[in-house]
């Protein structure tokens, strides 16, 4: 894993790169006028903005999956004869018809299959061990990514 100032160059140069394609799209607009995303690394969410945005302006494909399950609520809320606000029925969560222990990020890099896994504080569970042992028995690559200059380190050996 990079230390901060690997990582603020990582993400300075992911800012270039943004930069450098917005320049090429759109050739009539003034500098003055571009505007770069704010990116950041230090929750999941912008962590996986980051990747995601680097793999398409780098010229692969890149996707958020996402396996949460649904929530059902079958619970009714009415008043009875005394006033009382009451509630009947259940909720629950049921697990998600995709693939449990899938990856946050479904890319195609170099026309190789890789799947990325997003983890700033927690740890991979069982089902995503699992997942990412059919992943590389498949031949695809599988990358857990810690902050973004880490992700840069196992991009680049790709």
């Amino acid at each position: 894993m990079g230390n901060k100032r690997e990582n603020s160059e990582a993400l300075a140069g992911l800012r270039e790169l943004y930069l450098k394609n917005h320049r090429v799209k759109y050739k009539s607009m003034p500098e003055y006028g571009r505007t770069v995303p704010r990116y950041s690394d230090k929750t999941a969410n912008g962590l996986t903005k980051c990747i995601i945005d680097f793999i398409r302006l780098s010229g692969g494909q890149a996707e958020r999956t996402s396996t949460t399950g649904r929530f059902i609520d079958k619970r009714v809320q009415f008043t009875d004869v005394t006033g009382r606000t009451r509630e009947i029925g259940n909720a629950k969560w049921i697990h998600t018809s995709g693939t449990r222990g899938s990856a946050d990020i479904s890319a195609v890099i170099g026309g190789r299959a890789v799947k990325i896994e997003v983890k700033i504080k927690d740890r991979q569970s069982e089902h995503q061990k699992v997942y990412q042992d059919a992943i590389q028995k498949a031949g695809g690559i599988y990358i857990i990514a810690r902050s973004f200059s880490d992700f840069l380190d196992q991009y680049k050996s790709l």
